[in-house]
Protein backbone atom coordinates (compact mmCIF):
# COMPACT_ATOMS: atom_id res chain seq x y z
CA UNK A 1 0.00 0.00 0.00
CA UNK A 2 1.40 3.39 -0.95
CA UNK A 3 2.11 6.07 1.69
CA UNK A 4 -0.92 8.15 2.68
CA UNK A 5 0.46 11.02 4.71
CA UNK A 6 -0.24 14.07 2.55
CA UNK A 7 -3.30 16.21 3.29
CA UNK A 8 -4.64 15.92 -0.25
CA UNK A 9 -2.43 12.91 -0.96
CA UNK A 10 -1.61 13.18 -4.61
CA UNK A 11 2.06 14.07 -4.57
CA UNK A 12 3.16 10.46 -4.33
CA UNK A 13 1.25 9.72 -7.54
CA UNK A 14 3.47 11.98 -9.65
CA UNK A 15 5.31 9.68 -12.09
CA UNK A 16 9.07 9.73 -12.26
CA UNK A 17 9.07 10.40 -16.00
CA UNK A 18 6.98 13.58 -15.78
CA UNK A 19 8.30 16.35 -17.99
CA UNK A 20 9.09 19.48 -15.98
CA UNK A 21 11.16 21.43 -18.49
CA UNK A 22 9.88 24.94 -19.18
CA UNK A 23 10.18 26.51 -22.62
CA UNK A 24 11.97 29.84 -22.97
CA UNK A 25 11.31 32.26 -25.80
CA UNK A 26 15.01 33.08 -26.03
CA UNK A 27 18.05 34.06 -23.99
CA UNK A 28 17.39 36.57 -21.21
CA UNK A 29 19.91 39.39 -21.63
CA UNK A 30 18.22 42.41 -20.01
CA UNK A 31 19.19 43.14 -16.43
CA UNK A 32 16.22 42.81 -14.11
CA UNK A 33 15.08 46.28 -12.95
CA UNK A 34 14.01 44.94 -9.56
CA UNK A 35 16.12 46.53 -6.85
CA UNK A 36 16.80 43.34 -4.91
CA UNK A 37 19.88 41.95 -3.15
CA UNK A 38 21.67 39.47 -5.39
CA UNK A 39 20.72 36.52 -3.17
CA UNK A 40 17.00 37.20 -3.74
CA UNK A 41 17.09 36.30 -7.42
CA UNK A 42 16.32 32.79 -8.65
CA UNK A 43 18.04 30.80 -11.37
CA UNK A 44 16.70 27.95 -13.49
CA UNK A 45 19.08 25.56 -11.75
CA UNK A 46 17.15 26.02 -8.48
CA UNK A 47 14.61 23.21 -8.47
CA UNK A 48 12.15 21.63 -6.04
CA UNK A 49 11.60 17.89 -5.89
CA UNK A 50 7.99 16.89 -6.54
CA UNK A 51 8.06 13.86 -4.27
CA UNK A 52 8.87 14.10 -0.60
CA UNK A 53 8.86 10.49 0.62
CA UNK A 54 12.22 9.77 2.25
CA UNK A 55 12.13 6.15 1.10
CA UNK A 56 11.55 7.19 -2.52
CA UNK A 57 14.30 9.81 -2.44
CA UNK A 58 16.75 7.45 -0.76
CA UNK A 59 16.04 4.67 -3.28
CA UNK A 60 16.23 7.01 -6.28
CA UNK A 61 19.56 8.46 -5.17
CA UNK A 62 20.95 5.01 -4.44
CA UNK A 63 20.02 3.80 -7.93
CA UNK A 64 21.12 7.02 -9.62
CA UNK A 65 17.64 7.79 -10.98
CA UNK A 66 16.82 11.43 -11.73
CA UNK A 67 14.40 13.01 -9.28
CA UNK A 68 11.22 14.61 -10.64
CA UNK A 69 11.75 18.28 -9.86
CA UNK A 70 10.37 21.63 -11.02
CA UNK A 71 11.89 25.06 -11.53
CA UNK A 72 11.61 27.31 -8.53
CA UNK A 73 9.45 30.36 -9.28
CA UNK A 74 10.73 33.85 -8.63
CA UNK A 75 12.50 36.84 -10.20
CA UNK A 76 15.42 36.01 -12.51
CA UNK A 77 18.55 38.22 -12.55
CA UNK A 78 18.04 38.78 -16.28
CA UNK A 79 14.78 39.08 -18.22
CA UNK A 80 13.77 38.53 -21.83
CA UNK A 81 11.27 41.33 -22.42
CA UNK A 82 12.16 45.02 -22.46
CA UNK A 83 9.61 46.52 -20.02
CA UNK A 84 9.40 49.82 -21.94
CA UNK A 85 8.22 47.97 -25.04
CA UNK A 86 6.19 45.14 -23.44
CA UNK A 87 2.44 44.81 -23.90
CA UNK A 88 0.61 42.38 -21.60
CA UNK A 89 -2.96 41.06 -21.64
CA UNK A 90 -5.00 39.46 -18.84
CA UNK A 91 -8.02 37.22 -19.38
CA UNK A 92 -10.26 35.37 -16.91
CA UNK A 93 -12.19 32.30 -18.06
CA UNK A 94 -14.69 29.77 -16.75
CA UNK A 95 -16.80 30.03 -13.63
CA UNK A 96 -16.50 32.64 -10.91
CA UNK A 97 -14.15 32.04 -8.02
CA UNK A 98 -13.10 34.05 -4.95
CA UNK A 99 -9.79 35.78 -5.54
CA UNK A 100 -9.84 36.41 -9.29
CA UNK A 101 -9.75 40.17 -8.78
CA UNK A 102 -6.89 39.79 -6.32
CA UNK A 103 -4.85 37.98 -8.98
CA UNK A 104 -5.67 40.61 -11.62
CA UNK A 105 -4.63 43.37 -9.22
CA UNK A 106 -1.40 41.57 -8.30
CA UNK A 107 -0.51 41.11 -11.98
CA UNK A 108 -1.09 44.77 -12.75
CA UNK A 109 0.76 46.13 -9.71
CA UNK A 110 3.76 43.86 -10.29
CA UNK A 111 3.97 44.66 -14.00
CA UNK A 112 3.58 48.39 -13.40
CA UNK A 113 5.61 49.06 -10.28
CA UNK A 114 8.18 46.24 -10.24
CA UNK A 115 8.97 46.10 -13.95
CA UNK A 116 7.76 49.41 -15.33
CA UNK A 117 5.36 47.90 -17.90
CA UNK A 118 2.86 50.58 -18.93
CA UNK A 119 0.78 48.77 -21.55
CA UNK A 120 -1.53 46.30 -19.76
CA UNK A 121 -4.88 45.26 -21.20
CA UNK A 122 -7.83 43.42 -19.71
CA UNK A 123 -9.76 41.17 -22.10
CA UNK A 124 -13.49 41.32 -21.37
CA UNK A 125 -15.67 38.22 -20.94
CA UNK A 126 -13.10 35.47 -21.28
CA UNK A 127 -11.94 34.17 -24.63
CA UNK A 128 -14.93 35.83 -26.30
CA UNK A 129 -13.05 39.09 -25.84
CA UNK A 130 -10.53 38.07 -28.52
CA UNK A 131 -13.18 37.31 -31.13
CA UNK A 132 -14.27 40.33 -33.23
CA UNK A 133 -17.81 39.03 -33.72
CA UNK A 134 -18.65 39.56 -30.04
CA UNK A 135 -17.59 43.21 -30.05
CA UNK A 136 -16.38 43.28 -26.44
CA UNK A 137 -14.26 46.26 -25.38
CA UNK A 138 -10.70 45.98 -24.11
CA UNK A 139 -9.91 47.60 -20.75
CA UNK A 140 -6.65 49.47 -20.20
CA UNK A 141 -5.36 48.40 -16.79
CA UNK A 142 -3.34 50.53 -14.39
CA UNK A 143 -2.91 50.69 -10.61
CA UNK A 144 -5.66 53.31 -10.47
CA UNK A 145 -8.11 51.14 -12.42
CA UNK A 146 -7.58 48.07 -10.21
CA UNK A 147 -7.26 50.00 -6.96
CA UNK A 148 -10.26 48.54 -5.13
CA UNK A 149 -11.24 45.48 -7.15
CA UNK A 150 -9.83 43.05 -4.56
CA UNK A 151 -12.71 44.02 -2.26
CA UNK A 152 -15.21 42.66 -4.79
CA UNK A 153 -16.28 39.14 -5.61
CA UNK A 154 -16.40 37.73 -9.12
CA UNK A 155 -14.17 39.04 -11.87
CA UNK A 156 -13.74 42.70 -12.73
CA UNK A 157 -13.10 41.71 -16.37
CA UNK A 158 -16.07 39.36 -16.76
CA UNK A 159 -15.87 35.78 -17.93
CA UNK A 160 -17.46 33.25 -20.25
CA UNK A 161 -17.48 29.55 -21.00
CA UNK A 162 -17.14 27.67 -24.24
CA UNK A 163 -14.58 27.08 -26.95
CA UNK A 164 -13.41 29.87 -29.24
CA UNK A 165 -11.35 29.54 -32.46
CA UNK A 166 -7.70 29.34 -31.48
CA UNK A 167 -6.50 30.92 -34.73
CA UNK A 168 -8.71 33.97 -34.15
CA UNK A 169 -7.41 34.33 -30.60
CA UNK A 170 -3.81 34.37 -31.82
CA UNK A 171 -4.80 36.73 -34.65
CA UNK A 172 -6.07 39.14 -31.99
CA UNK A 173 -2.84 38.84 -30.00
CA UNK A 174 -0.89 39.72 -33.13
CA UNK A 175 -3.13 42.68 -33.98
CA UNK A 176 -2.74 44.06 -30.45
CA UNK A 177 1.03 43.42 -30.47
CA UNK A 178 0.71 41.50 -27.22
CA UNK A 179 3.95 40.04 -25.83
CA UNK A 180 2.57 38.34 -22.70
CA UNK A 181 -0.78 36.64 -22.14
CA UNK A 182 -1.87 35.81 -18.59
CA UNK A 183 -4.76 33.31 -18.44
CA UNK A 184 -6.61 32.82 -15.16
CA UNK A 185 -8.78 29.70 -15.12
CA UNK A 186 -9.19 26.02 -14.47
CA UNK A 187 -8.81 22.80 -16.41
CA UNK A 188 -10.67 23.95 -19.53
CA UNK A 189 -8.79 27.25 -19.59
CA UNK A 190 -5.49 25.41 -19.31
CA UNK A 191 -6.36 23.23 -22.27
CA UNK A 192 -7.16 26.35 -24.28
CA UNK A 193 -3.92 27.97 -23.08
CA UNK A 194 -1.92 24.95 -24.23
CA UNK A 195 -3.52 25.16 -27.70
CA UNK A 196 -2.93 28.91 -27.89
CA UNK A 197 0.71 28.38 -27.00
CA UNK A 198 1.00 25.69 -29.71
CA UNK A 199 -0.45 28.03 -32.36
CA UNK A 200 1.86 30.82 -31.24
CA UNK A 201 4.83 28.46 -31.60
CA UNK A 202 3.60 27.27 -35.01
CA UNK A 203 3.57 30.86 -36.22
CA UNK A 204 7.03 31.53 -34.80
CA UNK A 205 5.78 34.35 -32.57
CA UNK A 206 7.48 35.55 -29.39
CA UNK A 207 4.48 35.65 -27.06
CA UNK A 208 4.65 34.20 -23.54
CA UNK A 209 1.61 32.31 -22.22
CA UNK A 210 1.44 31.97 -18.43
CA UNK A 211 -1.53 30.40 -16.63
CA UNK A 212 -2.71 30.77 -13.04
CA UNK A 213 -4.78 27.90 -11.57
CA UNK A 214 -8.27 28.97 -10.53
CA UNK A 215 -11.03 26.66 -9.35
CA UNK A 216 -12.84 26.35 -6.05
CA UNK A 217 -13.02 22.58 -6.65
CA UNK A 218 -9.24 22.35 -6.07
CA UNK A 219 -9.01 19.77 -8.85
CA UNK A 220 -5.96 20.98 -10.83
CA UNK A 221 -3.28 18.30 -10.92
CA UNK A 222 0.23 19.24 -9.75
CA UNK A 223 -1.09 22.01 -7.50
CA UNK A 224 -1.44 21.55 -3.74
CA UNK A 225 -4.19 24.14 -3.62
CA UNK A 226 -5.95 26.37 -6.13
CA UNK A 227 -6.89 29.89 -5.10
CA UNK A 228 -10.47 30.36 -3.94
CA UNK A 229 -10.62 26.93 -2.34
CA UNK A 230 -10.08 28.07 1.25
CA UNK A 231 -12.72 30.80 0.84
CA UNK A 232 -15.14 28.26 -0.62
CA UNK A 233 -14.63 25.93 2.34
CA UNK A 234 -15.21 28.83 4.76
CA UNK A 235 -18.50 29.69 3.04
CA UNK A 236 -19.53 26.03 2.93
CA UNK A 237 -18.92 25.80 6.67
CA UNK A 238 -21.36 28.67 7.24
CA UNK A 239 -24.05 26.77 5.34
CA UNK A 240 -23.27 23.57 7.27
CA UNK A 241 -23.57 25.36 10.59
CA UNK A 242 -26.96 26.70 9.52
CA UNK A 243 -28.02 23.20 8.48
CA UNK A 244 -26.92 21.84 11.84
CA UNK A 245 -28.88 24.53 13.68
CA UNK A 246 -31.99 23.67 11.67
CA UNK A 247 -31.49 19.95 12.24
CA UNK A 248 -31.17 20.10 16.02
CA UNK A 249 -34.13 22.47 16.24
CA UNK A 250 -36.72 19.81 15.41
CA UNK A 251 -37.25 16.13 16.26
CA UNK A 252 -35.76 14.01 13.47
CA UNK A 253 -34.38 17.11 11.83
CA UNK A 254 -32.18 16.60 8.76
CA UNK A 255 -29.93 19.33 7.39
CA UNK A 256 -28.90 18.66 3.80
CA UNK A 257 -26.26 20.86 2.13
CA UNK A 258 -25.12 20.61 -1.50
CA UNK A 259 -21.77 22.17 -2.37
CA UNK A 260 -19.78 22.45 -5.58
CA UNK A 261 -17.49 19.63 -6.66
CA UNK A 262 -18.19 18.29 -10.12
CA UNK A 263 -15.47 15.63 -10.20
CA UNK A 264 -13.58 16.22 -6.96
CA UNK A 265 -15.08 16.40 -3.48
CA UNK A 266 -12.47 18.53 -1.73
CA UNK A 267 -14.88 21.27 -0.63
CA UNK A 268 -17.34 18.80 0.88
CA UNK A 269 -14.60 16.80 2.60
CA UNK A 270 -12.63 19.79 3.91
CA UNK A 271 -15.77 21.53 5.20
CA UNK A 272 -16.76 18.30 6.94
CA UNK A 273 -13.43 18.21 8.74
CA UNK A 274 -13.60 21.91 9.57
CA UNK A 275 -17.06 21.83 11.19
CA UNK A 276 -17.12 18.31 12.72
CA UNK A 277 -20.92 18.55 12.60
CA UNK A 278 -21.48 16.43 9.48
CA UNK A 279 -22.76 12.88 9.78
CA UNK A 280 -22.67 11.91 6.10
CA UNK A 281 -20.27 13.32 3.50
CA UNK A 282 -20.91 12.23 -0.09
CA UNK A 283 -18.32 12.90 -2.81
CA UNK A 284 -17.89 11.89 -6.48
CA UNK A 285 -14.85 9.73 -5.73
CA UNK A 286 -16.68 7.43 -3.31
CA UNK A 287 -19.63 5.43 -4.61
CA UNK A 288 -22.50 4.86 -2.19
CA UNK A 289 -25.67 2.79 -2.07
CA UNK A 290 -28.95 4.48 -1.34
CA UNK A 291 -31.03 1.43 -0.50
CA UNK A 292 -30.20 -1.74 1.44
CA UNK A 293 -29.17 -2.44 5.04
CA UNK A 294 -25.85 -0.58 4.72
CA UNK A 295 -27.01 2.11 2.32
CA UNK A 296 -27.42 5.78 3.09
CA UNK A 297 -31.13 5.68 3.93
CA UNK A 298 -30.80 2.86 6.45
CA UNK A 299 -27.76 4.52 8.01
CA UNK A 300 -29.69 7.79 8.24
CA UNK A 301 -32.59 6.01 9.93
CA UNK A 302 -30.22 4.54 12.52
CA UNK A 303 -28.67 7.96 13.11
CA UNK A 304 -32.06 9.57 13.73
CA UNK A 305 -33.11 6.80 16.08
CA UNK A 306 -29.95 7.35 18.13
CA UNK A 307 -29.52 11.15 18.04
CA UNK A 308 -32.75 12.66 16.64
CA UNK A 309 -30.92 14.79 14.05
CA UNK A 310 -28.46 14.45 11.17
CA UNK A 311 -26.44 16.61 8.78
CA UNK A 312 -25.62 15.50 5.24
CA UNK A 313 -23.15 17.26 2.93
CA UNK A 314 -23.13 16.22 -0.72
CA UNK A 315 -20.86 17.39 -3.53
CA UNK A 316 -22.72 18.18 -6.75
CA UNK A 317 -20.99 15.36 -8.64
CA UNK A 318 -21.74 12.64 -6.10
CA UNK A 319 -24.28 9.90 -6.75
CA UNK A 320 -24.72 10.75 -10.42
CA UNK A 321 -25.82 7.17 -11.16
CA UNK A 322 -29.11 8.08 -9.47
CA UNK A 323 -29.80 11.31 -11.35
CA UNK A 324 -28.19 11.12 -14.80
CA UNK A 325 -30.52 10.95 -17.78
CA UNK A 326 -30.22 8.27 -20.46
CA UNK A 327 -28.75 10.71 -22.99
CA UNK A 328 -25.80 12.75 -21.68
CA UNK A 329 -25.86 16.53 -22.16
CA UNK A 330 -22.88 18.90 -22.08
CA UNK A 331 -22.38 22.56 -21.24
CA UNK A 332 -20.55 25.04 -23.55
CA UNK A 333 -17.22 24.09 -21.95
CA UNK A 334 -17.71 20.42 -22.78
CA UNK A 335 -18.47 19.38 -19.21
CA UNK A 336 -21.14 16.75 -18.65
CA UNK A 337 -24.30 18.36 -17.30
CA UNK A 338 -24.93 16.94 -13.86
CA UNK A 339 -28.20 15.73 -12.46
CA UNK A 340 -29.34 17.50 -9.30
CA UNK A 341 -28.29 15.12 -6.54
CA UNK A 342 -29.32 17.61 -3.87
CA UNK A 343 -33.01 17.82 -4.69
CA UNK A 344 -33.05 14.10 -5.49
CA UNK A 345 -31.76 13.21 -2.01
CA UNK A 346 -34.16 15.68 -0.39
CA UNK A 347 -37.17 14.14 -2.08
CA UNK A 348 -36.04 10.50 -1.69
CA UNK A 349 -35.31 10.96 2.02
CA UNK A 350 -38.79 12.41 2.57
CA UNK A 351 -40.36 9.57 0.60
CA UNK A 352 -38.39 6.88 2.47
CA UNK A 353 -39.44 8.04 5.92
CA UNK A 354 -43.02 8.75 4.85
CA UNK A 355 -43.29 5.12 3.71
CA UNK A 356 -42.04 4.02 7.13
CA UNK A 357 -44.46 6.31 8.98
CA UNK A 358 -41.63 8.32 10.53
CA UNK A 359 -42.03 12.09 10.60
CA UNK A 360 -38.87 13.95 9.58
CA UNK A 361 -38.04 17.58 8.89
CA UNK A 362 -35.67 18.07 5.95
CA UNK A 363 -34.01 21.46 5.49
CA UNK A 364 -32.20 21.73 2.16
CA UNK A 365 -29.52 24.40 1.55
CA UNK A 366 -27.73 24.98 -1.76
CA UNK A 367 -25.15 27.77 -1.29
CA UNK A 368 -23.26 27.06 -4.54
CA UNK A 369 -23.38 30.49 -6.18
CA UNK A 370 -22.88 32.28 -2.87
CA UNK A 371 -19.75 30.21 -2.24
CA UNK A 372 -18.12 31.12 -5.54
CA UNK A 373 -19.22 34.77 -5.72
CA UNK A 374 -17.88 36.19 -2.46
CA UNK A 375 -14.61 38.14 -2.08
CA UNK A 376 -11.57 36.08 -1.09
CA UNK A 377 -10.70 35.46 2.54
CA UNK A 378 -7.38 36.71 3.95
CA UNK A 379 -5.55 33.42 3.31
CA UNK A 380 -6.66 33.25 -0.31
CA UNK A 381 -5.97 36.96 -0.79
CA UNK A 382 -2.32 36.53 0.27
CA UNK A 383 -2.03 33.43 -1.93
CA UNK A 384 -3.46 35.27 -4.95
CA UNK A 385 -0.94 38.05 -4.47
CA UNK A 386 1.94 35.60 -4.62
CA UNK A 387 0.53 33.81 -7.67
CA UNK A 388 0.24 37.08 -9.57
CA UNK A 389 3.77 38.16 -8.68
CA UNK A 390 5.34 34.84 -9.63
CA UNK A 391 3.39 34.76 -12.90
CA UNK A 392 4.85 38.15 -13.85
CA UNK A 393 8.39 37.10 -12.90
CA UNK A 394 8.08 34.01 -15.13
CA UNK A 395 6.61 35.92 -18.07
CA UNK A 396 9.15 38.74 -17.99
CA UNK A 397 11.94 36.13 -18.03
CA UNK A 398 10.52 34.87 -21.33
CA UNK A 399 9.07 31.62 -20.03
CA UNK A 400 5.99 30.25 -21.76
CA UNK A 401 3.54 27.36 -21.76
CA UNK A 402 3.51 27.08 -17.98
CA UNK A 403 1.36 27.50 -14.94
CA UNK A 404 2.39 28.76 -11.53
CA UNK A 405 2.01 25.91 -9.06
CA UNK A 406 2.42 25.54 -5.32
CA UNK A 407 4.01 22.26 -4.21
CA UNK A 408 5.88 21.21 -1.08
CA UNK A 409 5.62 24.76 0.28
CA UNK A 410 7.30 26.28 -2.78
CA UNK A 411 6.03 28.18 -5.80
CA UNK A 412 7.20 26.44 -8.97
CA UNK A 413 6.88 26.49 -12.77
CA UNK A 414 5.01 23.54 -14.26
CA UNK A 415 4.35 22.83 -17.96
CA UNK A 416 0.74 23.23 -19.10
CA UNK A 417 1.19 20.08 -21.18
CA UNK A 418 1.58 18.06 -17.97
CA UNK A 419 -1.02 19.93 -15.90
CA UNK A 420 -3.85 19.01 -18.29
CA UNK A 421 -3.08 15.29 -18.39
CA UNK A 422 -5.27 14.41 -15.43
CA UNK A 423 -7.51 15.83 -12.75
CA UNK A 424 -6.73 15.90 -9.04
CA UNK A 425 -9.28 13.94 -7.01
CA UNK A 426 -9.72 12.90 -3.40
CA UNK A 427 -7.79 9.70 -2.75
CA UNK A 428 -10.27 7.56 -0.82
CA UNK A 429 -7.41 5.52 0.65
CA UNK A 430 -5.66 8.61 2.03
CA UNK A 431 -5.42 9.87 5.57
CA UNK A 432 -7.44 12.88 4.45
CA UNK A 433 -10.51 10.86 3.46
CA UNK A 434 -10.09 8.38 6.30
CA UNK A 435 -10.22 11.38 8.66
CA UNK A 436 -13.55 12.36 7.09
CA UNK A 437 -14.92 8.86 7.68
CA UNK A 438 -13.61 8.95 11.24
CA UNK A 439 -15.26 12.34 11.85
CA UNK A 440 -18.66 11.37 10.44
CA UNK A 441 -18.74 7.72 11.46
CA UNK A 442 -20.65 6.99 8.27
CA UNK A 443 -18.71 3.98 7.08
CA UNK A 444 -18.50 3.12 3.39
CA UNK A 445 -22.29 3.11 2.75
CA UNK A 446 -21.98 0.04 0.52
CA UNK A 447 -23.94 -3.20 0.89
CA UNK A 448 -21.29 -5.60 -0.40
Amino acid sequence: MKPTCSLFDFLEEIPEDISTEIENLGPARIENPLNLPEGCFVTDEMRVTLRVSESFLREALKEGRPLPAAELAGPRPYIYFDPSKTRAAVVTCGGLCPGINDVIRSLVLTLYYSYGVRHIYGIRYGLQGFIPAYGHDVVELSPQVVEGIHELGGTFLGTSRGHQPIDQIVDALERMNINILFMIGGDGTFRAAAKIKEEISRRGLKIAVVAIPKTIDNDIWLVSRTFGFVTAVEEACKAIRCAHTEAVGAPNGIGLVKVMGRYSGFIAAAATLATREVNFCLIPEEDFDLEGPRGLLAALERRLAARKHAVIVVAEGAGQKYVQGEKPEYDPSGNLKLGDIGTFLRDRIKEYFREKGIEVYVRYIDPSYIIRSVPACVDDRIYCGFLGQYAVHAAMAGKTGLMIGYLNHHYVHLPLSEAVKRRKRVNTQSRFWLSVLESTGQGRLKNE
